[in-house]
């Protein structure tokens, strides 16, 4: 069963929430980020991002940047933007976008949950995105990455929640710039604390990653060098979890930078060995499985998987798998797209207006928009032990860094 614990969270002063809260490090480049940050000396952009305080061309994989990091958080709890609680508490978020709202609660999780696969995975990670998280990790003693676990849906953890927000104020309530709104609850009832404990060893027998595989392995791997010297917080990493029926994948879209030496024709003309390739003439999101839009030197069209063209088991049915076995790997050459810089993702909250840009602007030579896979296809895949291809899903509306950081040391 799935073992989870309240903490004490180190968060913004009431007043400063919406200017501390930012959008994960992971979404930005460092010239967003520094955009975002500009004129907002509040902004948590100042620890996940730190060489935005750094000269530009910093190597933002360089000492000096975790260290800015850690600086900058202490001057951030020094300066009394962030406080950190006195007694453990569990954490209600609420997320709102687009009237839709999803509630989930944020607590730490423990490593060996991870290492025991309690915490189920669906993605590999990369050495170098995890050494970027655990320097962070181990530099400023903190975890300011959440993980965004699932799990199937408990009536009796619902129904707690609920009427832990029906019957306390929150103590955040804001709409961020991009229109999404974020309310924050604290929940330091030691009765009710325990029960949502309780209902995790007793009813809740496992958890899924959906989105935060490096933080997540980055810091059972920090716990495990500091060894000896770990302290009982280094045991458990920040989660906010949430139930499979408030949440929604979107679509994770692939630009391609060359059509491995093929002129357009050539390479329509291979498509048809596996796919109904059909011109249209708008842009096009697909509406069911098996089917993708592509982009091509200013013209759309709709390309349908032809059957017995795929295998039929949990990973070979999904449209991931199908471009990247169909086109991507047999056509375009792109065997690994985890370290293939020839070929790039594009979350659907950017829409399709973005695949056409980076097209348009010549950077890109092809776009591909994709089916969203489902929770159901997340969790088949993780309970049976397998790996989706990367990149395989987008969740929004994404957490934001600042409101909850767990210290580790």
């Amino acid at each position: 069963m799935a073992i989870i614990s309240a903490f004490r969270a180190l968060r913004p002063a009431k007043d400063l929430a919406s200017r501390v809260a930012s959008l994960p490090y992971d979404v930005l480049n460092s010239d967003e980020a520094r955009v975002l940050a500009d004129k907002n000396p509040y902004s948590f952009l100042h620890i996940t991002k730190a060489e935005i305080d750094l000269p530009e061309g910093t190597d933002i994989h360089s000492e000096k940047v975790y260290h800015k990091a850690a600086d900058n958080l202490f001057i951030f709890r020094d300066h009394k933007i962030l406080i950190r609680d006195d007694e453990p508490a569990y954490y209600i978020y609420e997320l709102t976008m687009a009237g839709r709202k999803q509630t989930g609660l944020v607590c730490v999780s423990a490593v060996s949950d991870y290492e025991n696969q309690i915490i189920k995975k669906h993605e590999l990670t990369r050495p170098e995105k995890e050494l970027d998280r655990i320097n962070h990790i181990r530099i400023t003693g903190a975890q300011t990455g959440n993980v965004f676990l699932a799990h199937k849906s408990n009536i009796d953890l619902s129904r707690l929640i609920s009427s832990w927000k029906n019957l306390h104020e929150p103590v955040y309530d804001f709409i961020a710039e991009d229109g999404i709104g974020h309310r924050v609850w604290v929940v330091n009832e030691t009765q009710t604390i325990t029960a949502i404990t309780t209902i995790f060893e007793n009813q809740i027998p496992c958890t899924y990653i959906a989105d935060g595989h490096h933080r997540a392995a980055s810091a059972a791997k920090v716990k495990k060098a500091l060894g000896p010297d770990a302290g009982p917080d280094a045991g458990y990493f920040l989660t906010t979890l949430f139930p499979a029926d408030e949440l929604r994948i979107m679509d994770y879209n692939r630009v391609v930078r060359d059509l491995n030496g093929m002129d357009t024709n050539s390479f329509l003309e291979k498509l048809n060995k596996n796919f109904r390739v059909e011109k249209i003439n708008a842009a096009w999101s697909p509406d069911r499985l098996h089917n993708f839009g592509m982009y091509l030197e200013g013209s759309w069209y709709r390309l349908e998987a032809k059957e017995n063209s795929f295998p039929d088991d949990p990973i070979g049915i999904l449209d991931v798998s199908i471009l990247q076995e169909n086109i991507l790997a047999p056509l375009l050459d792109i065997r690994d797209p985890r370290t293939d810089n020839r070929v790039d993702f594009v979350g659907g909250i950017r829409g399709l207006s973005e695949l056409e840009k980076r097209v348009d602007n010549g950077l890109m030579k092809v776009a591909f928009s994709l089916y969203p896979v489902s929770m159901d296809q997340l969790f088949d895949i993780a309970d049976s032990g397998q790996i989706m291809p990367p990149k395989s899903t987008w969740f929004e509306p994404k957490l934001r860094d600042g409101l909850l950081t767990h210290l580790i040391r």
